[in-house]
């Protein structure tokens, strides 16, 4: 049983590693086609969030460090996760809960329109991992340590 789910973290681990292991290599001075695609999104999330809620975002963000923390978020956590790391999970959880819903708003298209097919299936397919993120999470939570337990003395017969 302890191999299979070896496997399972693995095989599920292996798309955030292998999606931050491309970004890794594709990054350059200006954050690679990664930047250059949350530039536009990251724009529309900012008016959304400034007329909803009328916070900013800080002025000097610069996209490539949110590149890099997206990199550094998938391929740490997607490691942990691979050893069996509630805190791995926790490091994919926040990744996904901070890049789905700025990466795929399909609430900003119309239903008959083709992205928004597109940006909604795979808006779904991350809720599915945030999903399997918070199962792994809560049974590790509910899983009981192993416990070290002494012997009980055999009773001596006379």
């Amino acid at each position: 049983m302890a191999f299979v789910s070896s496997v399972g973290r693995l095989l599920f681990a292996s798309v955030f590693l292998l999606s931050a292991w491309q970004e890794f290599n594709e990054f350059g001075s200006d954050g690679g086609p990664a930047a250059r695609f949350l530039r536009p999104k990251l724009d529309v999330f900012s008016s959304h969030l400034l007329t909803h809620t009328g916070m900013h975002l800080p002025k000097q963000l610069e996209i490539k460090h949110l590149v890099a923390a997206a990199i550094v978020l998938k391929g740490v956590g997607g490691l942990l996760f691979i050893f069996g790391s509630s805190f791995g999970a926790v490091l994919l959880l926040l990744h996904q809960a901070i890049a789905t819903p700025i990466l795929y708003d399909f609430y900003n298209y119309d239903a008959e329109k083709k992205e928004f097919n597109q940006l909604f299936l795979k808006f779904t397919q991350n809720l599915a991992l945030f999903g399997a993120l918070l199962f792994f999470i809560s049974m590790k939570i509910s899983m009981p340590k192993k416990q070290l337990r002494k012997r009980a003395p055999k009773a001596k017969t006379t």
